[in-house]
């Protein structure tokens, strides 16, 4: 296997902490240093089907925004199915697996100037099939950086036990990112977070602010997530929501809540709502985008004359079978996920990652531990 290519391996804490988005920036800050960046996703738990083959999406989303000129399979060699734990503890292929990993990664580094490896979840997922983070990263040796969540005490605390898989597996942790610190409380974190690191022996190589925009979901997430189907307005499936309202209140009330980027969430049968959000529309001197959309639930809809306004409507309108209180729901609990082709989202992750994460350090510490 290839033992030359510089690489990182990026871990996280946890599920949903911010592999992602730090891959994606950092490999667009890489790629301005050292040129050419490869970029492989091991083990991956959230795939697609392209052209037959089951592909890890964020291997995808990588290589449709940067174009990493390597086969999507050797990307993302192992997707997780449903029963993939099940037949392994039934029959195990780990050496079958380990070679496909290690063969995939000598095409993600082949005339490559740096590889970025991203894991799946907490350094000890994948254990039950014998290939937990921290055994990859040994597998492709490499040296790990840890992401965690914004804040002091429970982050340093889960930092310190997935060091400790790392330790395990003689895997050397350069540094922690913190991600989505609360920007009032940025310079305390900070400040209190990396002496509390330090007392480790771990460094702080990165304090990312919140970001709402990372967190907001778009209208074809939403609808995807709420088991829905537009009415109208499908082709602005990429607008952002920002907030959301129930309007189980009566129009007058409701309409104090239609500002721009607000989801309103009602029963496809509160036909008074459906005319003030279409009201609000025509009449907002925002080109009719006072609100995001709308949600009807319950799947009920309104008679054929307000259907009519709704298709002919500037507001994007979502059908769903589920009643208000689950849209709600559901939307609150899904995970944001950054797709292909959402350029503000990205553009923004890469000016994050350039103004918070010391990039330079990094690197220099990786030539370190090289040495």
């Amino acid at each position: 296997m290839n033992s030359v290519t510089p690489r990182l391996f990026v871990a996280a804490t946890e599920q949903n902490a911010g592999k992602t988005t730090t891959s994606l920036g950092l490999f667009s800050a890489l790629q301005k240093r050292l040129g050419r960046i490869g970029f492989i996703k091991p083990v991956g738990q959230r795939f697609v089907e392209v052209e037959g083959k089951r592909i890890d999406e964020d291997s995808v989303l990588i290589d449709q925004t940067f174009g990493v000129r390597t086969p999507l399979e050797a990307m993302s060699p192992i997707a997780v199915e449903p029963d993939f734990t099940r037949r392994y503890i039934e029959d195990s292929n780990n050496e079958f697996l380990v070679r496909r990993i290690q063969h995939s990664f000598d095409r993600a580094a082949w005339e490559k100037d740096f590889v970025i490896i991203e894991g799946t979840g907490h350094a000890g997922v994948g254990s039950v099939f014998d290939l937990s983070n921290a055994r990859v990263a040994k597998l492709l040796g490499s040296k790990v950086l840890l992401i965690a969540g914004g804040g002091i005490g429970k982050p340093i605390d889960e930092v310190a036990l997935n060091k400790a898989l790392f330790d395990k597996e003689g895997v050397e942790l350069v540094g922690v990112i913190l991600n989505k610190i609360i920007p009032e409380k940025y310079d305390y974190v900070c400040d209190f977070a990396r002496r509390g690191l330090k007392r480790l022996g771990i460094d702080l190589i990165g304090a990312i602010p919140e970001e709402p925009i990372l967190a907001n979901a778009t209208l074809g997430q939403i609808c995807k997530t709420t088991r829905g189907q537009f009415i109208n307005g499908k082709t602005k499936s990429r607008r952002r929501v920002q907030k959301i309202v129930i309007g189980a209140m009566n129009s007058g009330h409701a309409m104090a809540h239609f500002k721009p980027g607000t989801l309103i969430i009602t029963p496809g049968d509160r036909e008074d709502v459906i005319l003030a959000a279409l009201s609000s529309s025509t009449l907002s001197e925002n080109d009719g985008h006072s609100i995001a959309g709308l949600v009807l639930s319950g799947d009920l809809v309104p008679n054929s004359p307000i259907m009519e306004l709704l298709k002919n409507s500037d507001v994007p309108t979502i059908a769903s079978p589920l009643d208000s209180y689950t849209v709600a729901s559901s939307i609150h609990s899904m995970t944001v996920k950054t797709l292909p082709g959402d350029v503000e989202k990205i553009d923004k992750i890469q000016s994050l990652v350039d103004r918070y994460v010391e990039v330079d350090r990094l690197l220099g510490k990786l030539q370190e531990a090289s040495e």
